[in-house]
């Protein structure tokens, strides 16, 4: 049925659901946002879209926004509305006396990829020269993190290789870790196509996903391995290609250094490897793992997109490092239909990746040891930069519960619904003296912040995103801020009250500065945006309108080729026992988006009223459950309440469930265990025991988390 009111306007913009970045047509009558049409121009999405920004936009005007600053001198009060004058000097007053009594180093920020680029690099400008330390982190610890240690190490760059319409020309397909028809539905739709028109799919996960099998869709080859495995069975791909000589010497020695080769080679050749050996480690068959091999050498055109299903383990840096190495000894790099593609999650955690929200680097990927590479940052901010790396977010966590870590700023993320050990991260939030949030709605982290800035959403900034392909895209301003300013004015007016004083005309010039300073974009600007379209970086010189695909000729590395990294598998730490004799794994579904702040408040949550844990039926058989029954789920590190669900999409011995519900409380059960190179969290391995729960026993659940929240500002 046709919409019967007819927009008065309509604003080009991109979406900040997850990492595909589609773009669409907003419109509007007045300020009203009345539909979101997918845009035919869009490069990442030529006019699809999903459920998500299709439908999902409402949140923006939900009656929890919080439109007036908050703040109170102790989580124990209530909160106090505020000018926004009041709050900024409240907060800043709280941050330089707390860095006077604990020292410089005794706070940080941690910025969101669902803020622009322009906002991300905003507040690591914040850390580094307002601040003056580089405690400053992002979400991307939590999830890619090791993305950008892993590929940064065979190949040199840690973003995908290719651009999403390369899918369209591979003739092999292997997805590891990710489930893209759901995950990343448009892109999840082109490689669907891809596959009704021939090409071979290899799918890589526990569970039988909606890309394993459904409609259109069906793995030629499906590993369900073992959460904890995935290294293991990459590394034994890897042998079944050397041992039947399948790799591309031409590639290697033109490519690669060969006597690096030779050495990995010899390595993943060993017994240890074999796929007897480790088909009895990962549960799986071991003529599956020699077919997945065979496939993916014989191409001709091989292509890999992976998740966090690879990245948040334990060995998660050294899962992509196998990646990479597969794809160098095949030759697959460098032409369209190949490559190694991380299919990020959310709409901007690349530009949250490339743009400095890390402790270790300035944007651009430049270390903030490189003694140059401060000295340019210098000359541009004015002040002067410490030469030592800052905290990773786990690590403030812990120097807070140590006592010497007290004051904290976070734009746009939840980290005690979000992040690992939810009983660590309370604990650690109720040590600091001084929380800063700033976010659209009251949410867990609220319940121990001390300062409360209300945000914009998407839809009411201008700026840009980097979407999982790489692709510089518009942000453009649909409708005024609700609380009165967009994130990067906020934060520039919080550097103010801190006594730094910088000032922009408008986030063009935030993101021209961002250029000045970042070599892959120093050729973006809004102007370049809006004539284009989009680019994907690197756009520079010799790339004026972007690069589709990466290391056509060589690899950004000082030798210009790519390394074979040396990947023996580690066993997680974390695993069953008589008393935790079930693994946990977590994902995600179609209607939802991460920790559902946002669409939880829209009519998505018709399809996902709660979380659920699906189970096999031999495992609810074995502990009296039936389907819909309310059980407790506990692990070493806490408990909490999910109905089960029978499901025959996960192997006995495992359960499965999403985080998408703050009821839920999913980060009580997640440990401190974490990927050995980056602190990446190991989500996807949690060893529990599920019981039923007795009708008498189930606590009334009529208040939900949102409106306890909201009672609390009263």
């Amino acid at each position: 049925m046709p919409n019967p009111r007819k927009p008065e306007r309509e604003v080009i913009t991109t979406c900040a659901y997850c990492g595909v970045g589609c773009g669409f047509k907003a419109e509007t009558i007045g300020d009203e946002i009345v539909r979101m049409t997918p845009w035919k121009e869009g490069k990442a999405n030529h006019g699809h879209s999903c459920v998500k920004g299709r439908f999902a936009y409402d949140y923006w005007h939900h009656p929890d926004r919080i439109e007036t600053p908050m703040i109170r001198k102790s989580i124990d009060e209530p909160w106090q509305e505020v000018s926004w004058e009041e709050a900024f000097t409240y907060a800043a007053s709280e941050l330089k006396r707390i860095q006077a009594k604990y020292g410089r180093k005794s706070v940080g920020a941690v910025s969101s990829s669902r803020c622009t680029n322009e906002e991300i690099f905003l507040m690591q400008k914040f850390a580094r020269a307002v601040m003056g330390n580089n405690n400053i982190d992002n979400c991307a610890r939590i999830c890619h993190s090791p993305t950008q240690f892993g590929m940064s190490a065979t190949v040199g760059w840690g973003a995908a290789s290719q651009h999403f319409d390369s899918v369209l020309q591979a003739d092999v397909i292997m997805v590891v870790g990710a489930n893209p028809t759901e995950g990343h539905p448009v892109f999840g739709s082109a490689m669907k196509r891809r596959i009704r028109e021939g090409a071979k799919l290899i799918v890589i996960d526990p569970r039988r996903t909606e890309t394993v099998d459904s409609p259109h869709c069906h793995a030629d080859v499906h590993l369900a391995l073992r959460p904890g495995t995935n290294v293991a069975v990459l590394n034994s791909i890897a042998h079944v290609i050397v041992r039947e000589q399948l790799h591309d010497p031409e590639f290697i020695r033109e490519r690669c250094e060969w006597s690096e080769f030779e050495q990995w080679a010899e390595f993943v050749a060993s017994d240890e490897y074999s796929p007897e050996n480790v088909a009895r480690i990962a549960n799986i068959d071991a003529e599956d793992i020699r077919r997945a091999a065979r496939m993916y050498a014989s191409g001709p055109r091989s292509t890999v997109y992976y998740g966090l299903g690879v990245t948040e383990h334990s060995q998660g840096s050294t899962g992509v490092m196998c990646l990479g190495n597969l794809a160098l000894a095949c030759g697959m790099f460098g032409r369209d239909g190949v490559g190694v593609n991380p299919l990020r999650g959310q709409g901007n955690v690349q530009g949250g990746s490339c743009l400095g929200s890390w402790p270790h680097v300035f944007s651009g990927y430049r270390f903030v040891t490189d003694d140059a590479t401060r000295e340019s940052f210098e000359a541009e901010w004015g002040v002067s930069l410490d030469g030592e790396p800052g905290l990773r977010l786990p690590n403030m966590f812990d120097a807070a519960l140590a006592g010497h870590f007290k004051g904290m700023y976070i734009m746009g993320e939840d980290p005690v619904q979000s992040d690992p050990n939810q009983n660590h991260i309370i604990a650690a939030m109720r040590n600091m003296e001084c929380v800063i949030l700033q976010d659209l709605f009251l949410n867990e982290t609220s319940k121990y912040a001390h300062v409360f800035l209300p945000g914009s959403s998407s839809l009411e900034k201008d700026g840009t995103f980097t979407n999982a392909e790489r692709r510089i895209s518009r942000v453009r301003k649909v409708t005024e801020p609700l609380a009165g300013y967009q994130d990067w004015e906020i934060v520039v007016k919080f550097m103010h009250a801190m006594g730094y004083e910088v000032d922009y005309a408008h986030a063009g010039e935030v993101l021209d500065e961002l250029a000045r300073l970042s070599p892959a974009y120093s050729g973006a600007s809004f102007e370049l945006i809006d004539r284009v379209g989009s680019a994907q970086w690197p756009v520079d010189v010799n790339a004026p309108e972007g690069t589709p695909v990466l290391h056509r000729e060589k690899f950004p590395r000082a030798n210009g080729r790519g390394t074979f990294m040396l990947t023996g598998f580690v066993p997680t730490r974390e695993r069953v026992s008589e008393l935790y004799p079930l693994l946990l794994t977590t994902g995600r579904i179609l209607s939802q988006y991460n920790v559902g702040t946002q669409t939880r408040r829209t009519a998505n949550s018709q399809w996902h009223a709660e979380d659920v844990l699906e189970m096999a039926r031999d495992d609810m058989d074995a502990r009296g459950l039936r389907d819909g029954d309310l059980t407790q789920v506990s692990s070493r590190f806490g408990s909490t309440r999910l109905r089960v669900k029978e499901s025959t999409r996960v192997n006995a011995g495992v359960v499965y469930t999403t985080f998408h519900h703050a009821v839920t409380k999913v980060n009580t059960l997640t440990g401190d265990q974490s990927d050995w190179a980056t602190n990446c969290p190991e989500y996807k391995v949690t060893a529990v025991d599920v019981t039923r729960i007795d009708a008498d026993d189930t606590p009334e659940q009529g208040v939900t988390r949102e409106s306890e929240l909201l009672e609390e500002t009263s």
